[in-house]
């Protein structure tokens, strides 16, 4: 989905302090609709890996009690997941840029991202957020940036400043309602959130579905970066 533009992309290292502990997977019977809903959006093209090896977009469930599991880093090159490709997030400080994970694997590098989003209440009354998918799909990305909630082009993904725009945006526009935003400084990413993980895959692959109908892509009417991050308060 991504046209290759020539940036340098920062992409796929984790920013954070990760303190991981390896440990057997979780059962298939919790893991098993974080594993359709990854795959799925695999087969749509909105997870997966750059020409240079990179990969991208992680999906995560918000688990009883504390803690969520999320994608393993450097997975969106896998078509398939197991229960040997998520990680649990147990406990998490994001003043501190800090989290621990225990799993097979590392936790994605977009955790902490997800870890503040879990943190946030509804403005709306829900009580929380169950599920949340982040994608790639340059189109999305490049259309939607400043019409549905984005990010400032300034914040890089992984970053305590990112987390930090999560609420952001929860107080300066109506992304409790929509539960979908674009990540202005984290190249062609999208997030979307829900009760359940179907919930959140779903809003992404109605907006892909839309795009290739042919009713997006006009790079014409982007909002420029300039301005987006004049409306930033950081």
């Amino acid at each position: 989905m991504r046209q290759d533009g020539g940036m340098q992309r920062d992409e796929g290292v984790i920013k954070y302090q990760c303190h991981w502990q390896s440990e057997p997977p979780l059962a298939l019977e919790t893991l098993a609709p974080l594993i359709q809903e990854r795959d799925r959006l695999f087969a749509a093209g909105l997870i997966g890996v750059y020409p240079d090896g990179i990969g991208y977009g992680n999906v995560s469930l918000r688990l009883p009690g504390q803690g969520f599991v999320i994608s393993g880093t450097q997975t969106g090159h896998l078509p398939t997941t197991g229960p040997e490709h998520y990680s649990q997030v147990t406990t998490w400080d994001i003043a501190q840029n800090y989290l621990h994970c225990t799993g097979p694997l590392k936790a994605s590098s977009e955790s902490l991202t997800h870890a503040a989003l879990y943190d946030h209440r509804f403005r709306t009354g829900l009580s929380r957020i169950g599920a949340i998918a982040h994608i790639h799909h340059r189109g999305l990305w490049q259309q939607y940036q400043g019409i549905l909630p984005t990010t400032c082009a300034s914040v890089a993904y992984g970053t305590p400043a990112m987390a930090a725009e999560m609420i952001r945006l929860f107080h300066d526009t109506d992304l409790a309602v929509g539960r979908i935003l674009v990540m202005a400084g984290h190249e062609d990413g999208l997030i979307a959130f829900g009760e359940t993980v179907a919930d959140a895959a779903q809003k992404l692959l109605d907006l892909a579905t839309q795009g290739s109908a042919g009713t997006l892509f006009f790079s014409e009417s982007l909002t420029s970066c300039e301005s987006l991050d004049q409306r930033c308060m950081i």
